[in-house]
């Protein structure tokens, strides 16, 4: 069996970058896709371009391919060494179901199958896990203080039996983790590609994102609410009922209470093996003055604060 040169099917140079081969796979796939070019090998050299796409779009194979092309030799025969196929394994990144309906016995014998009888350790039958999926997945805060049951349906590449790509639905079960955050990454054991021959299926990685939420916030393990008080709460203290998302609870607003001052409730963020804390951020609201009577009010409230200085630290008195 001879070498194949994928740098020369798809007409690169060996430091060709990947934005060089990804537009050689799409200018080459044009032009001898067999549905448009009718010529006899067509659907040949159609096959060996996604053969070397395969391999060189993919780092990791890539480098594996390279490693052992630096030591063939115009003329002989190719023969992978004895330990390749436990080198190539160890290489990692899996192959695609798409990808193992096009290969042929020369990338069987450096990735893939062997053929024959009795195998040798090179020759055995060839175990590749499959590629790891990762998909992004938005959650209501209130999901984190839960940890419900969830079913999400991906599109995953599966190929025909005339060896077409396309796509299927495939949904997914899982409970997600109680006090899960944003950013954080949840790994489904054997849900990513499927392997090659026997090799175990890759996982599937969900990234957690929270919807926006209408009164929360969240900073890592603590929760935040921005709360309203009218000015006579703050200033006279209340005891007034406000939301968390586990349920209302009853708060104290303590006499002269600034804007901007934070009340904590202990534990009360998202769960953890520490807890993190809720934060209700007082915000005055001052009424509006709509009518001959409220603006009376606030008149006769100038008259009782007329030694009040808001801008005093400004430098100025009035």
């Amino acid at each position: 069996m001879q070498f194949k040169d994928y740098y020369e099917v798809m007409g690169l140079a060996r430091d060709a970058s990947s934005e060089q081969i990804k537009r050689a796979y799409r200018q080459l796939a044009r032009k001898h896709h067999p549905d448009v070019n009718k010529a006899q090998d067509a659907e040949l050299r159609f096959k060996e371009i996604g053969e070397a796409y395969a391999v060189l779009k993919d780092p990791q194979k890539r480098a594996a391919y390279d490693q052992l092309g630096a030591n063939w030799k115009s003329g002989q025969d190719f023969q992978p060494p004895p330990d390749w196929g436990t080198r190539s394994e160890q290489a990692g990144g899996g192959f695609s179901q798409a990808e193992a309906a096009q290969f042929s016995d020369f990338f069987d014998s450096l990735f893939g199958r062997a053929q024959g009888g009795t195998r040798t350790r090179s020759q055995r039958a060839f175990q590749a896990q499959g590629e790891d999926h990762h998909a992004k997945i938005q959650i209501a805060l209130e999901d984190a203080y839960e940890g419900p049951q969830r079913e999400i349906t991906l599109r995953v590449p599966q190929v025909d039996a005339r060896g077409q790509v396309g796509v299927r639905e495939h949904k997914v079960s899982f409970k997600l983790p109680r006090g899960v955050r944003a950013g954080q990454q949840i790994r489904l054991a054997g849900q990513g590609g499927a392997g090659i021959g026997e090799g175990a299926p890759g996982d599937l990685y969900l990234e957690v994102e929270f919807l926006p939420h209408a009164h929360y916030r969240v900073e890592r393990h603590d929760v935040y609410l921005e709360l309203p008080v009218a000015p006579w709460e703050a200033a006279l203290g209340a005891e007034i009922e406000v939301p968390t998302p586990t349920g209302t609870v009853s708060l104290t607003i303590a006499p002269n209470s600034k804007a901007g001052r934070k009340l904590r409730l202990k534990g009360r963020g998202l769960p953890a093996a520490t807890p993190g804390d809720f934060y209700f951020v007082l915000q005055i609201v001052l009424p509006a003055a709509a009518t001959p009577a409220q603006q009376a009010a606030y008149s006769e409230l100038a008259a009782q604060f007329q030694d009040f200085q808001p801008r005093a630290h400004l430098g100025v008195s009035a």
